[in-house]
């Protein structure tokens, strides 16, 4: 029923149901960044985690949280693509990557989203961190990013402005990064495009800041976002992103002494993650992978099987079959509701950690009937006679 995987039924107490699988140690990538890390997304595997929970400055990676907000205002109609916006002196006063605004300038939406995402534009971060903010201030717009991120389960974000200029306390863990990316691509779809985009031209000005600085963007790798950052504290990092048939990368990395360690390492680890795991459909949806004993049921037992098809990453090169075993309390008290979680799978994938997968009722099993209830009282009467004072008790 399961292929490459050797099951096991048992009966006992479920720990839980976790969807989400474990680390990987076994074939760790040796990374030369300072922190890392790296999530298949499809499975939620996290590949690799390298000083991942450590608060580290994110430079103009964190330019992603005021893109999140930026989107979460455009979802909700409180910005519109088309709206244009005022530029204040302090957004002026930014230097570093800049769109060269100035306080003459209203700046449609788009073009600012755009000079973010693209040209890493700091003053552009700053005029949509003062429209949104609840006070109209960059400030109060950082302290409501650390705020939704939180919410986000961003654990170790806490921001002091919108663009990830140095600032002491404006700090993100690489997990951090990576949980913002991934919200990105699945809550926003629409505007993820934007992030593959190689250069923008903003109104002639900044002829020398017209292209995107991810170095993975030209290389053919399914390459597609996000964003990368630059300063003498943090060192050359990158959130990206990556996807090749149906599976999907997120890294990030940080700490590395050049834009040429940068995009090597970059490059490397998209290229170890899709080469050296595998992504493998061992059940199918509502496709029975085990009989649970039912308790005072119409029925003696209940068909479990998976709600939604079953994946899971192997290692490429491992030929071992997969050790299963289904879990779950039982017998199982009646009536049962088809759909109703009834038990897990756990799998133990050579060189990786446990897994375990939900499985629900097949069908509907009503209660039984009065003689059902006789013969169940009978049966424990019989037991307890037969298995005397001791264990009866």
């Amino acid at each position: 029923m399961i292929d490459l995987v050797k099951t096991a039924l048992k009966c006992t107490v479920s720990a839980g149901v976790f969807l989400a699988l474990g680390t990987v140690s076994a074939a760790a990538f040796d990374t030369k960044a300072r922190a890392a890390y790296v999530l298949d997304q499809g499975t939620d595997t996290v590949l690799l985690a390298k000083n991942a929970d450590q608060p580290l400055p994110p430079a103009s990676m964190s330019k992603l949280m005021t893109l999140y907000v930026a989107f979460e205002a455009l979802r909700d109609g409180r910005l519109t693509l088309d709206e244009r916006l005022p530029v204040s002196e302090h957004a002026m006063s930014y230097g570093g990557s800049t769109m060269f605004l100035d306080t003459t300038d209203r700046v449609r939406v788009e073009d600012l989203i755009r000079g973010i995402i693209v040209l890493s534009g700091n003053d552009a971060c700053a005029v949509i961190a003062e429209a949104l903010s609840p006070d109209g201030t960059e400030a109060g717009f950082a302290r409501y990013m650390t705020k939704r991120a939180a919410e986000l389960g961003m654990v170790n974000a806490s921001f002091a402005n919108s663009n990830g200029w140095p600032a002491a306390g404006h700090r993100m863990s690489m997990r951090d990064l990576g949980i913002l990316a991934e919200r990105l691509i699945e809550d926003f779809p629409q505007y993820y495009p934007l992030f593959s985009e190689r250069s923008f031209e903003f109104d002639g000005r900044a002829p020398s800041n017209t292209r995107n600085r991810n170095p993975l963007l030209s290389l053919g790798i399914g390459a597609d976002g996000l964003k990368t950052g630059h300063t003498s504290e943090a060192g050359y990092g990158l959130v990206g992103s990556a996807k090749q048939g149906e599976r999907r990368v997120i890294f990030v990395i940080t700490g590395l002494d050049s834009t040429k360690a940068r995009a090597e390492e970059a490059e490397a680890l998209v290229n170890w993650s899709f080469r050296q795991f595998t992504q493998k459909t061992i059940a199918k949806a509502g496709v029975p992978v085990a009989e649970a004993e039912v308790w005072r049921g119409a029925e003696r037992s209940v068909g479990l099987v998976p709600a939604e098809d079953l994946t899971i990453l192997l290692p490429a090169l491992t030929g071992k079959d997969v050790n299963a075993e289904i879990v779950y309390t039982g017998p199982i008290d009646a009536p049962i509701e088809k759909g109703q979680k009834l038990a897990e799978l756990v799998l133990q994938p050579d060189e990786l950690p446990e897994v375990r997968l939900p499985l629900v009722a097949e069908r509907d099993v009503a209660a039984g009937g009065f003689p059902v209830r006789v013969k169940t009282a009978a049966q424990v009467l019989i037991k307890r006679f037969l298995s005397g004072p001791e264990e009866a008790m």
